[in-house]
């Protein structure tokens, strides 16, 4: 008989979704549990509930110290997938979330912003390095950023105060325009959205505003669809299942706290924008972010930026430090990226859908930009063994 697993995850956002699909692909691989997901929160709410079976292990992304003791008292495994401070002896799988602030970051300085700030809660841990990370990667780049943080969101979802609104929009009303506002989450860059809107500023032309988690229904809902740095939850699940495995095999976990690096950024209109205020090299970028994927050259982006091959590679050089050339490769690198992580297309079709008449030259590129074969990227991303 299989050991039983619970699974805990009453939210039901994308990066939960995509938790669970992680746990299920470890699940199907190994064949090696009976799971049941807890989406109620019985197991949180009764204390009586957690022994009316001989669970084994449990994953959870709603942990609370009491729950992890009853855990320990009942001899049960446990790995927390909730992003709060370690409890002692748990082991936990999170956000690299210093590494999703930079990632905003290197998206806002791509696209020529020099005004800069960050929207989060102060005492909110994973608020804090996600800013912490953010003015981090734009200090070495030579830049400032301004902050705002509210001291707590109230409940398990913030709601949408009027008063603190109000202070909101005051705040973004004196930055400088355009600005790139870092919202520490999806809602919060909503709430930025929002508070913008009310006092007369234009998203993206006067801020832009990336959010953190890329909740799909929540950014494609919002006016203008919000971009999101997009974690990655599918691996987080499939880590949490191994670690798991591991402590029922009565083995150690090597690493208490492990952080789990970011997909990258999912553009959507709320950053589609270019703060640069050279027209040809704006002209250029905007043409080699939308056609890049059909197999462009460089002849073709001169003839949308009406200057000549040199100047605009000199321009290229001192507004975003690459060139032309190296701009559309990034942008198709990008793309293969993100069709090796969100899907299961073979990559014949994947060169087709990002402008590679041959697969071995699109493994070329890439290898050159990531330092890893799309097969074994992707391998990895999924949380799969390599080698």
């Amino acid at each position: 008989m299989r050991p039983h697993v619970l699974l805990i995850f009453i939210t039901r956002y994308e990066e939960s979704q995509a938790m669970l699909k992680g746990i299920a692909h470890f699940e199907r691989s190994h064949r090696v549990w009976d799971t049941f997901l807890d989406d109620d929160a019985y197991a949180e709410r009764d204390p009586h509930w957690l022994v009316s079976k001989p669970w084994r292990g449990v994953i959870s992304r709603h942990t609370s110290p009491a729950f992890a003791q009853r855990c320990r008292e009942l001899g049960i495994a446990l790995v927390d997938l909730n992003d709060a401070p370690v409890i002692s002896g748990v082991p936990k799988i999170r956000p690299d979330n210093r590494g999703l602030g930079h990632l905003g970051a290197e998206h806002f300085l791509e696209r020529g912003f020099t005004s800069f700030a960050f929207c989060g809660y102060a005492s909110q841990p994973w608020s804090s390095e996600r800013r912490d990370g953010y003015v981090e990667a734009l200090r070495l780049a030579g830049l400032a950023c301004e902050v705002f943080d509210v001291p707590d969101p109230v409940g398990p979802v913030p709601g949408w105060d009027s008063r603190r609104l109000a202070e909101l929009g005051l705040w973004l009303s004196r930055l400088p325009r355009p600005t790139a506002v870092l919202a520490c989450n999806d809602f919060r860059a909503q709430q930025v959205m929002y508070a913008a809107q009310h006092v007369g500023l234009q998203v993206p032309e006067d801020i832009a505003v990336l959010g953190i988690n890329n909740d799909i229904v929540r950014c494609d809902l919002t006016t203008p669809p919000l971009s999101s740095v997009a974690t990655n939850g599918f691996q987080s699940g499939y880590h949490a299942a191994e670690c798991l495995s591991l402590l029922m095999a009565g083995k150690e976990v090597e690493r208490m706290d492990q952080r789990i690096e970011g997909l990258g950024v999912v553009t959507r209109p709320s950053t589609d924008v270019l703060a640069i205020e050279d027209r040809s090299v704006a002209l250029a970028l905007k043409f080699i972010r939308e056609q890049a994927c059909t197999g462009i050259f460089v002849s073709d982006v001169l003839r949308h930026a009406f200057t000549s091959r040199s100047q605009l590679e000199k321009k290229f050089r001192r507004f975003i430090g690459r060139s032309p050339q190296a701009e559309i490769r990034r942008v198709q690198v990008a793309k293969i990226r993100q069709l090796l992580v969100e899907t299961d297309l073979p990559l014949k079709k994947i060169a087709e859908f990002t402008g590679f008449e041959h697969v071995e030259y699109l493994s070329v590129v890439f290898k050159r930009f990531m330092g890893d074969s799309p097969g074994s990227f992707r391998k990895r991303m999924q949380g799969e063994k390599v080698g």
